[in-house]
């Protein structure tokens, strides 16, 4: 297998979302049609898709999906996995054989509560708990990597072209009111199924197209907080820093971007004195929350999406809507070839936020 950097195509990343606001379900084929019209800007070595509202029968539950590289891996996690949760069913996640798709692990979902006297003597909220468990698998258990662990959603990902990766997880017959996906790998890395985008943890996931410059800064900020950046590369790293800001610190969307995409100083010194002293104190406190390079993002969670540009706009990002959902992707054709007649299109600034959110939810 080859390592990106050896095919390396550094603005050549897809991503795409749909959101329906109202929390209408709309079904899988419409985020593979989106994505595969971008296929030229993958390359074969990654693909994956988040969807939310997929599991409204387990909508309480975790689920966990997992890969194992074999059967021994497979049972000492589920030792532990017995341990620490209730399990209310488990069993493997269906596929089906797709050509281009091949030497897959094994692939599991479980759908589970913490165990009460496990999470009594943690002392810990439930998603915290949740969240260590998970860390403790991919950091501890080899052979095994949890790639999805929020309620009603699930991360489907794997090697292969975006496309071939929806059909072969049989995406087409999952609904779900948001939908998000990423085509080709993250920089860098080697090729291999944990790796893929979306990342996620809880009910967070990340897709992203860039390359981030100040990763090492990032990386010891939010390991300052006790998260295990077991795979070394930025998406994770993303996707740590929303969960610490929006779960850990409890800062709204808007704060996050301010934080993640903070204004250039130059700008900051033609605001407000207001503005300049709120810009400054944030510039204090969350520096190395600080996003450097190009890079556009979507983050899916439970009450909408966020989409996002860096702040001089080196990766593409276009927006569009129609009555109650919002399309996001890497390219507009991506958009109007599932909704050719968009009621309104454009492009965002950099640093400037696209915020759909689902009524309801929070």
């Amino acid at each position: 297998m080859k390592k990106e950097g050896e095919i390396r195509i550094p603005s050549g990343c897809a991503i795409s979302g749909i959101l329906n606001k109202n929390g209408e379900r709309i079904n899988g084929e419409d985020i593979i049609t989106s994505i595969e019209l971008m296929r030229d800007r993958s390359n074969g070595l990654g693909g994956g898709f988040a969807a939310y509202g997929i599991y409204p029968q387990y909508e309480d539950l975790y689920a966990l999906h997992i890969f194992y590289d074999d059967l021994v891996s497979k049972a000492s996690t589920e030792d532990f996995l017995n341990r620490h949760f209730e399990i209310e069913t488990a069993g493997k996640i269906p596929t089906r054989k797709k050509k281009g798709i091949d030497g897959e692990p094994l692939i599991w979902r479980y759908f589970v509560l913490p165990r009460r006297f496990k999470l009594h003597e943690s002392e810990l909220k439930e998603s915290e708990y949740v969240a260590r468990c998970v860390f403790r698998i991919n950091g501890h258990y080899e052979g095994a990597y949890v790639f999805s662990s929020g309620k009603n959603m699930g991360a489907f990902k794997g090697v292969g072209y975006p496309e071939d990766i929806g059909r072969f997880f049989m995406l087409e017959t999952y609904e779900a009111y948001l939908w998000t996906s990423h085509g080709r790998f993250p920089t860098n890395t080697p090729g291999w199924w944990g790796g893929a985008h979306p990342f996620t943890l809880l009910n967070w996931s990340v897709v992203h197209n860039g390359e981030i410059s100040s990763y090492d800064a990032n990386r010891r900020f939010v390991e300052m907080y006790g998260y295990d950046c077991t795979l070394q590369t930025d998406t994770e790293v993303i996707t740590y820093i929303f969960d610490l800001l929006l779960r850990k610190h409890k800062l709204g969307l808007k704060q996050a971007v301010e934080i993640m995409a903070t204004p250039f100083w130059r700008e900051i010194a033609l605001m407000s004195e207001e503005d300049q002293k709120k810009f400054e104190a944030i510039r204090a406190v969350y520096s190395s929350a600080l996003i450097n390079g190009p890079f556009s993002i979507i983050l899916g969670f439970e009450g909408g999406m966020l989409a996002l540009n860096d702040r001089i706009k080196l990766r593409p990002l276009v927006a569009a809507e129609k009555g109650d959902t919002l399309y996001v992707a890497s390219e507009e054709a991506a958009i109007r070839v599932i909704c050719s007649e968009p009621e309104r299109v454009w492009s965002p600034r950099g640093g400037e936020p696209i915020i759909g959110l689902v009524e309801g939810r929070r």
